[in-house]
């Protein structure tokens, strides 16, 4: 598989809602980082917030709309989904992918972080 098509299969997961499934996507010292938070290390970590953060939601789907790969860095355009009950919000995102081996190994995602806040605060 090559790496666009990695991440591509890897934002379609996020649909399932499968923390497991989803950390699976990660190398073991991975580093993944929500531009406005702190970054997270390592495939364990990432997993153990997987799991608090999809369970806050009621479902989560991204969809890309444009992704573009250089050599085994991917670059998505993308809307990430947030459902809440009977609300929900729509996030611009872009993100940064890094692969290795065929895991991503370090993935970096721009974004504003106040319409989660406004959505979780309800």
């Amino acid at each position: 598989m090559s790496p666009e098509e990695l991440v591509t299969a890897f934002c379609a997961e996020w649909k399932n809602g499968s923390a497991e499934t989803i950390a699976s996507y990660f190398g073991e010292d991975a580093v993944y980082h929500n531009i406005p938070m702190d970054p997270i290390v390592g495939r364990t970590e990432i997993l153990k917030f997987l799991e608090g953060f999809i369970s806050a939601f009621g479902g989560i789907e991204f969809t890309i709309h444009h992704q573009s790969a250089n050599g085994s860095t991917v670059l998505n355009e993308r809307t990430d989904r947030f459902d809440l009950g009977d609300k929900h919000v729509v996030l611009p995102v872009m993100g940064i992918f890094e692969i290795a081996d065929s895991k991503i190994v370090a993935w970096r995602d721009y974004f504003d972080l106040a319409p989660i806040n406004k959505l979780l605060a309800g």
